[in-house]
């Protein structure tokens, strides 16, 4: 971060720039490509058409996918502060 001896904006400027590369790295993350299944991959459901128009490529239905994000549980990240709380867990 900036401080001390910055420039006027430094901060706002390293704001503007992470979420920026937080952006870019978001819209480069794969994506489904080509041909929709009419059925869902998972449940053998059928896919509504208009959700097989809005999402090419798409492979699941909705109730597999909200029940795929459900599930899924972030790690915990690592705290650089090296406060003595973190290293007690």
């Amino acid at each position: 971060m900036a401080g001390g001896w910055a420039r006027d904006g430094a901060v706002s400027e390293q704001i503007e720039a992470s979420v920026s590369d937080e952006l870019a790295r978001m819209k480069s993350k794969a994506q489904p490509v080509g041909e929709s299944f009419t059925h869902c991959a998972e449940c053998e459901e059928e896919i509504p058409q208009a959700r097989r128009e809005a999402l090419p490529g798409v492979k699941l239905c909705i109730d597999c996918v909200q029940d795929r994000d459900a599930a899924f549980k972030t790690r915990p990240g690592i705290n650089r502060r090296g406060s003595k709380d973190s290293q007690l867990k």
